[in-house]
């Protein structure tokens, strides 16, 4: 069974490139354009770890995180932060709020798929 990734981010075109890359590695990828539409999904879902942007309409990431730590359903799911913020307390508060790791745009997708294997086998 394949195992299911969520990218939650505004950016049509990163959303597009993330999943394109997801894919040649043979994941199923399911996209958010944001933090609400995200957490949405979850409930209907069983996702196997969310790659979020930080700032997002609506919901940003900081908060979609939260709301993922705090379900009990699915608190354990790994979390990547891919943002185009790269200032150490941004770093910082989005390891804090609970993110497995943190990555900035732009990036390389051979990067992320390595990020994707240190949580998904």
């Amino acid at each position: 069974m394949k195992k299911v990734i969520l990218i939650a981010d505004d950016s049509p075109t990163i959303r597009k490139f993330v999943s394109f890359s997801l894919k040649a590695q043979g994941f199923e990828v399911l996209v958010a354009c944001d933090g609400m539409e995200a957490v949405e999904l979850l409930p209907t879902t069983n996702v196997d770890l969310i790659i979020t942007d930080l700032n997002m309409p609506n919901m940003d990431g900081f908060e979609l995180i939260k709301a993922v730590r705090e379900n009990d359903g699915n608190k354990n799911i790994p979390i990547i932060i891919l943002s185009s913020l790269k200032g150490s307390d941004e770093v910082q508060r989005g390891l804090s709020a609970g993110a497995n790791s943190y990555m900035v745009k732009p990036f390389d997708p051979k990067r992320i798929q390595y990020e994707v294997a240190k949580y998904i086998n």
